[in-house]
């Protein structure tokens, strides 16, 4: 099977709202809710794919020649690429009945640990999303990371023994998930967070928390105050608020501001190794890729996953080797035009 191919399998069964696009870029799901767009016009996700594409990578063949390390070590495990599957939830809602929750994680978080990465799972409000993605974790092992959204704390604490019992490497919450409408309809609500309740919800997780959806200085600084382990540089996918700026423009401050303290991981329009380069280069320890993920799953299966692995692998390392970068200690912002 090759990726092209993939890509045709998934448009026969991906549901009406994705179309499968041979570039994931934003633009013809754009305001698809049910589905991968955003509740706004969706120009957030557009707005993330095309800053990636707008950085220019600095090439430099001046150096020894040898070969390219693309591995990457997180919270004591070791990883063949710093790329991770980003969380998806409520499959059949957005994707169309091919696969439920259980049934896509199964194949994912297996396919991942089996490429030597890993998957984020989601959430959603049906108890079966989290359920499912906690017993897809727990049958490999805990090679996840489940991610909870911002519930009120009752919720989050059933969630939490959920996930737990799975022993995942992490676990995340995706707070920038705070601007989803069906949050706010439950009661009590749940969304927003303060950074003394944060800080609660890490202590509960008793694992290495990520918070997910930080998009400022400020943002990133009280994540770090809450106790988190990593952060990531998010706006959901452009998908809860319009006129955001893209995850790439505000990545270097908050690289700048946190950077060595806590884990930094970024989303947002990451679709091949040369992005992952270049968000390697402005500061983040890692990339997470959802969208082309549920493509893969579901153009192909865990063969997709396989395939997209590989692809990423091969280009990051090309990149690499080209611009002189012979690890990933080695990237740096000046192998980026204009930094």
């Amino acid at each position: 099977m090759t990726y092209d191919k993939v890509l045709e399998n998934a448009r026969t069964c991906i549901g009406p709202y994705c179309r499968a696009c041979p570039v994931c870029n934003g633009k013809t799901c754009r305001n698809t809710v049910p589905g991968p767009g955003a509740k706004g016009n969706g120009t957030g996700a557009i707005r993330n794919y095309e800053k990636w594409q707008e950085i220019c990578v600095n090439m430099d063949t001046i150096c020894e020649n040898k070969p390219v390390d693309t591995t990457i070590e997180l919270f004591g495990r070791e990883f063949v690429l710093p790329v991770f599957a980003g969380p998806v939830g409520a499959m059949m809602l957005h994707y169309g009945d091919k696969y439920d929750d259980l049934t896509y994680n199964n194949i994912l978080v297996d396919a991942c640990a089996k490429s030597g990465i890993l998957a984020f799972t989601g959430d959603g409000t049906n108890p079966a999303v989290m359920k499912g993605a906690a017993e897809a974790l727990k049958k490999n092992g805990g090679l996840g990371i489940p991610t909870v959204k911002p519930w009120n704390l009752e919720t989050i604490c059933e969630k939490m023994a959920l996930v737990k019992a799975a022993d995942p490497l992490a676990i995340a919450m995706d707070i920038d998930g705070a601007g989803l409408p069906f949050l706010k309809n439950l009661q009590p609500p749940a969304g927003s967070k303060t950074v003394e309740e944060l800080r609660k919800i890490v202590s509960l997780a008793e694992k290495p928390f990520i918070i997910k959806g930080i998009m400022t200085v400020s943002g990133a600084k009280k994540a770090l105050e809450a106790g988190a382990a990593g952060i990531v540089v998010s706006n959901h996918g452009g998908r809860v608020l319009d006129s955001c700026p893209a995850t790439a423009e505000v990545l270097p401050d908050i690289v700048d501001a946190v950077g060595g303290k806590m884990k930094i991981f970024v989303d947002g329009g990451i679709r091949s190794g040369m992005d992952v380069f270049k968000a390697i280069a402005l500061g983040a320890d890692a990339v997470l890729i959802a969208r082309p993920f549920v493509t893969m799953v579901y153009g192909g299966g865990a063969e997709g996953v396989k395939l997209y692995v590989e692809k990423l692998k091969t280009e990051l390392a090309d990149t690499m080797a080209m611009c002189g970068a012979h690890s990933l200690k080695d990237i740096n912002r000046g192998m980026l035009f204009g930094y």
